[in-house]
């Protein structure tokens, strides 16, 4: 019998510092923060889920929905922390992983280090085979050199296989005949194939990815299965699924086969949260700024929509290089993420620069204000130290914060070695760390020939509403919205979210010889396999669907993604996406090239449940002013240099209309917002803080 709240919906993010968690019910929305168990991450989970139960008053059999984002995936592959994996090649390709592009990312540093592969080359193992690119077999599978695994497999104590053979994706009958084997004989260990995971030319990327698959999936398949059983021991009987990286929801079992979809979940959300709000404000271009505990994470959301990708580097080497980290190939939201969060430690380098990050120090110990045995200065020991954080209602009260121990750290890590004062020490922290945010928003927009300036910024996560102001000055942006639940945006984000899956089909294609009927075969199959995911999750509901071909011109080394109608193809299509390929490069590049044949190398196709499109927001309030201040609070200003007094609001007693003048801080139980003297605040008819530079008509 279904509970009072039936329809209540709940969301967790477990990020590198805090677990965000949020519920849904009859219009109302509860969240919590609780701080993450690295050891047992679903202890921190359970607890932010009984905090949210208990304040809105509801049971677990309440609760409808759950949706789950995590960083474990993640965390596993930077710090090396998953199973002992093997990778099975064909004969002749056993470097493939290391050898990568062949190339140097940083082409000056004559001791360039190079991305480390997950598995080591004494566990990379050939098999006899060899199939074409066209899926075409020129030596059948030798089934005895598969066999001859075994005892090497069982020696090294390998708990997880990533099968990736040469042009798998042409054809996987090898892959899938080299699993069956192999999982006969030794059937307690995990198994992931390319032509699964990543069924894509370009072997690099695809061995790169099925062996972080692999590498992965153990550890998340208990993570996953432990939590599944907490929820149903707590009494939660309700659907159970987990955001993925492309901005989608999938089923446990989906996400337990294919881990690496999940690497990128949580900044996920908070790119959904802002893609909604972006539609529902009317705001054609928006920059999202996500910024946590552990990272920050700034993407591009243009006509409510942010931009994708199909390719994802893990562990970059070099921060900012591309190529210097491991190649995922899985569906993505586009966006920076870098090192630049409430934890990142702040330190001196050799030549007395204030660094921050990317090291973080998490929730265990947490920075030095915690408490709890941090004593390197972090961001938000600068932060409190400037005035802007409350110390007795940080994280919604979860943590009481000491000011003299960020003090101290800040004094002997920072202001010590360079002789500052403890407020500039922790400006000079702030102020790198912004610098450090509006460079690498710069450079992403630049790398998409965007512009950052003229966009609102949608700020959200619980550090966020502290540096959205200053960074806003930094970028030129007019007006900054800090969304309702802002602390735990990237968790509300999740409950916005559709069910979806995509698949991926690697199958060459010249438009000059286009086939009509092969590429519907292809489609069709793909819409089949993408639409049995999403009905395991949705049995009932009205499903989209979009295509995509990945495209180029002959001779190019990479291809661009091209829209495809949804319907059957015919012959008189091939002038269709002629021309969708030249507006799409002409969109990018701002030319085209004539005389060249146009090549098809991937399709790709998505299924998500269908959802109404966002309500528009309502009629501007009329203006009023905002009560008095609950108090008054000395914030040293990094545009003025020095400490001004700024009133104290409490949220919650701000009504739609009402103004704040700045400078002003803003407070609520997960974040504050900092307005800076350059800003004043609004509060929209749907109660977001809405932040617009003095003189500005934003």
């Amino acid at each position: 019998m279904a509970g009072r709240g039936a329809g209540a919906r709940l969301a967790v993010d477990i990020g590198g510092t805090f677990t965000d968690v949020a519920l849904e019910h009859a219009g109302r929305t509860v969240t919590t923060k609780a701080l993450t168990t690295p050891r047992a991450p679903e202890e921190g989970v359970m607890t932010g889920i009984g905090r949210v139960l208990e304040e809105a008053g509801l049971a677990p059999a309440d609760i409808g929905l759950v949706i789950h984002g995590t960083t474990l995936a993640t965390n596993a592959l930077i710090e090396r922390k998953g199973a002992r994996t093997a990778l099975v090649v064909t004969e002749g390709f056993r470097d493939s992983v290391e050898m990568a592009y062949e190339n140097r990312f940083e082409q000056y540093d004559v001791n360039v280090d190079r991305p480390k592969p997950l598995v080591p080359r004494h566990l990379r193992l050939p098999v006899r085979e060899r199939v074409t690119a066209a899926g075409d077999v020129l030596v059948p599978l030798h089934e005895d050199s598969v066999r001859a695994l075994v005892p090497t497999l069982r020696a090294e104590g390998v708990e997880s296989i990533a099968i990736g053979l040469i042009h798998a994706y042409a054809a996987p009958a090898h892959e899938e005949r080299v699993a069956e084997i192999l999982a006969e004989a030794l059937p307690d260990v995990a198994i992931s194939l390319s032509s699964a995971v990543c069924p894509e030319i370009r072997e690099y990327e695809r061995q790169s990815t099925t062996c972080a698959n692999a590498y992965v999936q153990p550890l998340m398949a208990r993570y996953l299965h432990r939590l599944e059983a907490e929820l149903a021991a707590q009494g939660f009987d309700c659907p159970f699924f987990l955001m993925t990286s492309g901005g989608g929801l999938t089923t446990l079992d989906t996400a337990a086969r294919f881990p690496i979809r999940l690497v990128e979940s949580g900044p996920a959300g908070g790119a959904i949260l802002a893609s909604r709000l972006a539609a529902e404000m009317g705001l054609p271009e928006v920059l999202s700024f996500d910024m946590g505990g552990t990272t920050a994470k700034i993407c591009l959301v243009d006509d409510g929509a942010p931009l994708k990708s199909r390719t994802f580097e893990v562990d970059r080497v070099y921060r900012f290089k591309r190529g210097s980290g491991l190649p995922v190939r899985i569906p993505v939201i586009e966006m920076v993420e870098i090192g630049a969060g409430g934890g990142s430690i702040a330190s001196v380098d050799a030549l007395n620069r204030i660094a921050v990050g990317p090291e973080s120090a998490g929730s265990e110990p947490g920075p030095a204000c915690y408490g709890r045995g941090g004593e390197r200065p972090t961001v938000t020991d600068a932060d409190l130290a400037m005035g802007r954080i409350d110390p007795e209602g940080f994280a919604g009260g979860a943590v009481t914060l000491d000011a003299e121990a960020a003090a101290r750290a800040l004094a002997d890590h920072v202001g010590g070695p360079l002789a500052l004062e403890p407020a500039l020490a922790a400006f000079g922290v702030c102020e790198i760390v912004d610098e450090n945010m509006a460079n690498a928003a710069r450079v992403h927009a630049i790398e998409w020939g965007k512009d950052v300036a003229r966009r609102t910024m949608i700020a959200f996560g619980g550090a966020a509403p502290l540096h959205a102001a200053r960074l806003a000055e930094k970028l030129g942006c007019e007006a900054v919205v800090v969304p309702t639940g802002a602390g735990v945006g990237s968790a509300i984000g999740f409950l916005q979210a559709p069910i979806a899956y995509e698949v991926v089909r690697s199958r060459f294609m010249r438009l000059s010889a286009f086939d009509a009927g092969l590429a519907d075969e292809i489609v069709s199959g793909m819409q089949a396999e993408a639409a049995e995911v999403v009905r395991r999750g949705a049995p009932e509901a009205a499903l989209v669907e979009t295509r995509q071909a990945f495209m180029r011109y002959a001779g190019q080394g990479h291809e661009i993604s091209v829209a495809l109608p949804v319907r059957a193809l015919t012959p008189e299509d091939r002038a269709t996406l002629h021309a969708a390929f030249e507006a799409a490069y002409v969109a990018l590049y701002g030319r085209t090239i004539p005389n060249l044949d146009v090549e098809i190398l991937s399709w790709t196709l998505t299924v998500e449940t269908a959802q109404a499109p966002p309500s528009p927001a309502g009629a501007p309030p009329a203006a009023a002013a905002a009560p008095e201040p609950i108090g008054r609070r000395a914030v040293f200003d990094p545009g003025l240099g020095r400490a001004i007094e700024a009133a104290l609001h409490d949220r919650a007693a701000l009504a739609p209309g009402m103004r704040v003048p700045g400078p002003a801080l803003i407070a609520e139980a997960q974040t504050t917002t900092v307005v800076s003297p350059a800003f004043d605040a609004t509060v929209s008819a749907a109660g977001h803080i809405v932040l617009t530079r003095k003189g500005s008509f934003a």
